[in-house]
């Protein structure tokens, strides 16, 4: 007889593809439910009362190595429970390893590490194989098992890497346990035939192992509901504040046929030049970005500032400065409330912004979000980790169709009617041009680039790591500088002409200039990181980079699909991404995740990319069941945070290992800078191809940038290729600063 109703414990070791190992249980057995724990959640004399209310143990895969206590926690002692507490349990990678160890396995590293690399899987075609046919795995190992002569366990799968690696084991059982594990990854999405049929198997021989022996797991009760928590996905609570049609402001909007407007028309006609003033653009100066977003800010208009070290926000109005401090809630839980009392309505459908808080997300609020200590450095930082305003006056401009969109918040708002007037004025007296040209001060800046040295010898001291089993993929950067003196601002050489410089020599889909005091920012990112649309049952959008090549004279787009797609090195960083953001998505919303896009090359200003699109979504229905106002994309947002693309797999080892090997906080870059709605969408981009500054340097003549720039690093990366790329990605934003010079 089935288990009606299984209930599977996954014991997660910090991995970045857990849940897509939990996703891929739930397609796999009918009707189980899923409850996670940490590898170090419970000793395992705490676990074991635990273990008799499942049907079975899945054992995620993780980084490290099944003989270091800090990596494996409680798992290397699940395969020497006594016989009355045996139950099924399946490994996955490390989960193996333990089980080839705990058994006698002698543990090697490959020569040739597989880190999203695609393998032949040869089989047995018994237990977990039995009427499996072709099985094309990826895997994710530097370590692997070879089991001793005569042991209890036995291989039932093996990778033929010939001369790199010879055989290895990628699945094994035990000979009389109720244990099976592979080493490849059934969960990975360009896994084919190793996945779900091989799940479905180790079911039907858990169920029959339990027949077998007469066991059956105890009833539920509250004191292991207690224990284990809700079973995934465990949707957040819904905010407090409940916002109704009622109660919600309306959003008062004018369009315009403009046709041709440039967005630095506008802008100037708003005030940008005044540097001391707040300005925020979101430019989508190229495809596959369509509407650019401009901010009329008032002397009221709310900026909202959080250091990640603090426990309280800054609530600035012009020269009012109010602290309020969080308590018991996050700054997540903080915003989604705010946003729900500021929900609006009857904005224009045809447009993603009607209003809200637009800025700037910092690397290390994602850090801190993780659970990851920050560094002394980060505890000094001069740049806030939150930095948005709330905007209630703004024009939207589409590109496609050429309409504008003046659009408030405010009630009966007479500045629609004058912003109306003053761009109709504007636009039949042909002011649409950017600023007339200016001659630059001959000036210098000096540019400090990192040392080569210094950063190829952390590009070995990273691959060493993962060589050692500690990463799949880091994502190594270092800082740029640049100085110029102050003096070159009194003579027009602002920050705005220096966005303006950048645009034109890289325009890009992602584009931004956001002055929110004390930090500048001038972007032309070509990656957007996560956009949601609005609910009811909104759609998370990503849309990772990984892989470059430059534009040049006969580098054609077929010379860079070869370069991108038809490398094994390029297409293997992009896929461990895409299963990191599957997993990001998959702890939020449960199952509904799908892979739209996977390495498609794109064409942008000066460069190839290799582009995925991943989208997520709850069951359709889900969402409109709960509070509309619920704070479901904030913790989409919190948990996604830092971009995946910027930190490798598994993201909160790589971050930790990445604190050892870089020399400065990351700060804005490789944070977000983005909008979320009155309306309930959002939309922000990773912070790359970008420079940043702090206002005020008391005492200084010189003006300040800096630039972060650097590269995926994998067991197949060349220090020297590495080093270049970056200097690629610097290219662009360095000649903003030198080609007015």
């Amino acid at each position: 007889m089935a288990i009606e109703n299984p209930r599977l414990l996954l014991i997660d070791s910090y991995d970045s593809f857990t849940f897509n190992l939990a996703s891929l249980c739930k397609q796999s057995i009918p009707n189980c439910s899923i409850y996670l724990i940490k590898n170090d959640t419970f000793t395992i004399s705490e676990l074991l009362p635990f273990l008799q209310f499942f049907s079975a143990v899945i054992v995620g895969p993780g980084p490290g190595s099944p003989e270091i206590d800090q990596d494996a926690g409680v798992i290397k002692h699940l395969w020497n429970v006594a016989e009355h507490s045996l139950l099924p349990i399946f490994g996955v990678c490390l989960g193996l390893q333990s089980l080839g160890v705990a058994y006698g396995a002698e543990l090697k590293r490959l020569n040739v590490v597989k880190h999203g690399q695609i393998s032949h899987i040869e089989h047995s075609g018994i237990e977990l194989f039995h009427g499996v046919g072709l099985v094309e795995a990826v895997r994710y190992h530097s370590l692997h098992v070879v089991p001793a002569e005569g042991s209890d366990v036995e291989a039932l799968a093996w990778a033929d890497d010939g001369e790199e690696n010879g055989k290895v084991v990628m699945a094994m059982r035990h000979a009389t346990k109720p244990f099976w594990a592979v080493q490849y990854h059934p969960e990975s999405v360009c896994t084919r035939g190793g996945g779900l049929e091989v799940i479905r198997n180790f079911w039907r021989l858990a169920q029959r192992w339990s027949r077998k022996t007469g066991r059956q797991a105890l009833p539920w009760n509250n004191t292991i509901g207690n224990a284990m928590g809700d079973p995934w996905p465990c949707l957040p609570r819904p905010s407090p504040q409940t916002s109704t049609s009622e109660s919600r402001s309306t959003v008062g909007t004018a369009v315009l046929d403009l046709p041709g407007i440039v967005t630095a028309t506008i802008c100037e006609l708003f005030g940008v030049a005044d540097e001391d003033s707040p300005f925020v653009l979101l430019d989508s100066a190229a495809q596959p970005g369509r509407f650019s977003i401009i901010g009329s800010l008032m002397h009221s208009s709310l900026q909202i500032i959080h250091f990640a070290r603090d426990g309280f926000l800054t609530l600035v109005r012009g020269k009012q400065c109010v602290r309020e401090h969080l308590g018991r809630r996050d700054v997540w839980t903080w915003l989604a409330s705010f946003m729900a009392s500021q929900r609006a309505h009857k904005g224009h459908p045809d447009i993603p912004f009607w209003g809200g808080l637009i800025g700037l997300l910092s690397y290390e609020l994602g850090v801190h979000s993780l659970g990851v200590s920050l560094s002394e450095e980060c505890r000094t930082t001069q740049h806030p980790d939150l930095n948005l305003i709330f905007v209630e006056r703004s024009v939207v401009l589409d590109s496609i169709t050429g309409r504008v969109f003046v659009q408030s918040l405010i009630s009966d708002d007479s500045w629609i009617a004058d912003t109306t007037a003053t761009l109709l004025k504007a636009y039949s007296q042909g002011v649409n041009a950017a600023s007339p040209s200016f001659k630059e001060p001959q000036v210098t800046p000096v540019v400090t680039l990192p040392d080569k040295t210094r950063y190829i010898a952390r590009i070995n001291e990273a691959k060493e790591r993962i060589f050692a089993g500690d990463s799949y993929e880091l994502c190594l950067t270092a800082r740029t500088s640049i100085s110029l003196p102050k003096t070159s601002l009194r003579s027009g050489s602002t920050s705005w002409r220096r966005f303006q410089a950048l645009r034109g020599k890289n325009p890009a889909p992602y584009s931004a200039y956001i002055r929110l005091h004390p930090t500048t920012l001038l972007s032309s990112s070509p990656e957007r990181f996560m956009s949601t649309s609005r609910p009811p049952d909104p759609i998370f959008h990503l849309r990772p980079i990984k892989g470059t090549v430059r534009k040049a004279p006969g580098i054609t787009r077929a010379i860079a699909e070869k370069a991108l797609v038809g490398s094994t090195k390029e297409v293997a960083e992009n896929l461990m991404i895409v299963d990191l953001i599957r997993h990001d998505l998959h702890a939020v919303v449960g199952e509904h995740v799908e892979v739209k896009q996977f390495c498609v090359v794109e064409e942008y200003e000066t460069v190839w990319q290799l582009v995925s699109v991943i989208e997520g979504r709850l069951e359709p229905g889900t969402h409109s069941a709960l509070d509309p106002d619920s704070q479901l994309g904030w913790e989409m947002l919190k948990r996604s945070l830092p971009p995946g693309s910027m930190t490798g797999a598994p993201k909160k080892r790589s971050i930790e290992i990445l604190q050892t090997l870089e020399d400065h906080e990351r700060s804005i870059y490789s944070g977000v800078f983005g909008y979320w709605c009155v309306g309930g969408g959002s939309d922000w981009s990773v912070t790359i191809r970008s420079c940043f500054k702090f206002d005020e340097l008391p005492g200084s003549a010189m003006e300040e940038w800096v630039i972060g720039a650097g590269g995926a690093i994998t067991a197949l990366s060349e220090a020297d290729a590495e080093w270049e790329e970056m200097i690629v990605k610097l290219t662009s934003v360095v000649g903003a600063f030198t080609s007015c010079t």
